[in-house]
């Protein structure tokens, strides 16, 4: 996001224009850089909305999004600038149209018509001219009461720097929708990556159960045949040794599980120590690829940071246009309307209506350093604007590149766990059958926990492969279900 810089002459500037100015800083707040945590990154963050309880929380992969885009801090932090911005574009609206007040008032006053220039000898000469013959008792003191009530109405009529400055805050707050639609993206794609990646652990949790216990059957078998004289000590310790490191590596997989689990609780608003239970199994489904040329077609058309860029560069214009504006006149219309009582002798309507045309005369070295600051901040839009559609057909293209390999990757992954678990059965009959000693079964045990190791790590990384791509086509949150084929 580009530095926005502040006019040096705000006065100048029609309110909405500098409202324009202001709120782009909040376009790209849903771009953060990666961490795990939500001091540096708030959508690693989120508002808890789910205290702990003693029951488990099932929890599938769409409830965790709909949870994260509920509670998840950094979308809330978004949502909070759009609002912002939201209520300062209908500040700007104000300036379109009519402000009508109504005030009353009531008191006592009282005046001292010597200290006003009317003394004895004024006062003497007013007498005579209105052929008084006599002022006696006249006192230089006065007091009255006087009730008043009025109605005042203003409005601008014409003025191009309000309608170019409204038109900027209008797209800043276009600006502003976009970002937060990236942040929902941004969430959408965080969550499911972290419930990918827990399912993939609970996987990791389940093939280590799994091979202890078939280490737990082997060192039985070993044991029983050391007793009986037909399996030497050797073999019986290499089975005890395979057993408590397979215990180890559970060990290691429930911890890398609970962990996961514990992230995933922080981004969608969950207690962290409330127990849950992922409902929804490793996903995996071929998908049709298209070509760059179709994808990016799509992107163009649905990419949330696109269309920010656009109405960034639309704030730009309407700030330059307004600038420029403030060389046109400019008519408005002021008045009011009144009522006024005065001593209780009787009331009377009185009224101002004006209105007003302003011409600027000579101005032009301050408009036009105006102008050209604001030229200068459109053209640095507008070089993002080429930078970003570049920058999308090399995701597209980076993004399709990930499917396709993550996806022979499944292909091999599965077909080297068929092969391995074809060959630790097959070392299993032998090893009963007396032909060979446990060190081969070990090396075939060794061979298939790497094995579905990989198949559960290519999974994952297809997944968030596929996921990768729905978001550089800007559809992540609405076709998430699709690419996962769910």
């Amino acid at each position: 996001m580009m530095a926005v810089n502040q006019p040096q002459n705000p006065v100048l500037l029609p309110a909405s224009a500098l409202l324009a100015v202001l709120v782009l800083s909040a376009a790209g707040a849903a771009a953060q850089a990666p961490n795990p945590t939500s001091a540096t990154n708030p959508f690693f963050g989120s508002v808890t909305a789910h205290p702990a309880s003693d029951e488990a929380l099932r929890l599938s992969l769409d409830e965790a999004i709909s949870m994260g885009l509920k509670n998840n801090l950094g979308l809330k932090e978004v949502e909070a600038q759009e609002k912002s911005i939201h209520g300062q574009e209908n500040q700007a609206v104000q300036q379109f149209l009519p402000t009508i007040t109504l005030t009353a008032d009531t008191g006592v006053y009282q005046h001292n018509l010597a200290a006003l220039g009317f003394g004895p000898g004024q006062v003497a000469k007013f007498g005579k001219l209105l052929h008084f013959s006599s002022l006696t008792g006249f006192s230089e003191i006065t007091r009255d009461d006087l009730t008043e009530a009025q109605i005042h109405y203003k409005q601008t009529l014409f003025s191009s720097p309000v309608i170019s400055g409204f038109k900027a805050a209008r797209s800043a707050t276009n600006a502003a929708h976009f970002a937060k639609m990236t942040a929902r993206g941004e969430v959408v794609q965080q969550v499911a990556t972290a419930y990918l990646h827990a399912i993939a652990a609970a996987s990791e949790v389940d093939n280590a159960k799994a091979l202890e216990a078939e280490d737990q059957v082997q060192l039985d078998h070993a044991h029983d045949a050391h007793l009986a004289g037909t399996l030497a000590n050797l073999d019986e310790l290499r089975a005890r040794v395979q057993l408590q490191a397979q215990q180890q590596t559970r060990i290691a997989q429930e911890n890398a599980l609970e962990k996961d689990l514990i992230l995933l609780k922080r981004e969608i608003g969950v207690d962290p120590s409330q127990k849950i239970v992922l409902t929804d199994p490793a996903p995996y489904s071929e998908l049709a690829l298209e070509t760059p040329e179709e994808v990016r077609a799509v992107a163009y058309k649905n990419r949330q940071d696109y269309q920010n860029l656009q109405n960034q560069a639309q704030v730009y214009k309407g700030v330059r246009a307004a600038y420029r504006g403030q060389r046109l006149p400019s008519l408005s219309f002021s008045g009011y309307y009144g009522v006024s009582d005065v001593s209780g002798v009787g009331t009377h309507g009185n009224f101002f209506a004006q209105g007003t045309l302003s011409i600027p005369i000579f101005r032009e070295a301050s408009l036009r350093g105006d102008s050209d600051a604001a030229q200068a901040q459109l053209g640095a839009v507008n070089a993002q604007l080429a930078d970003l559609k570049i920058h999308i057909d090399q995701q597209v293209r980076s993004a399709l590149l990930d499917v396709e390999a993550s996806s022979k990757l499944v292909e091999v992954a599965r077909s080297n766990v068929d092969l391995a678990t074809r060959a630790l059965s097959d070392e299993t009959d032998r090893v009963k059958a007396g032909v060979d000693d446990n060190l081969p079964l070990v090396t075939a045990q060794a061979t298939l926990a790497a094995a579905q190791t990989n198949l559960v790590e290519s999974l994952y990384q297809y997944n968030i492969s596929k996921l990768a791509l729905a978001r550089a086509s800007g559809i992540l949150e609405q076709q998430y279900r699709v690419y996962l084929g769910r």
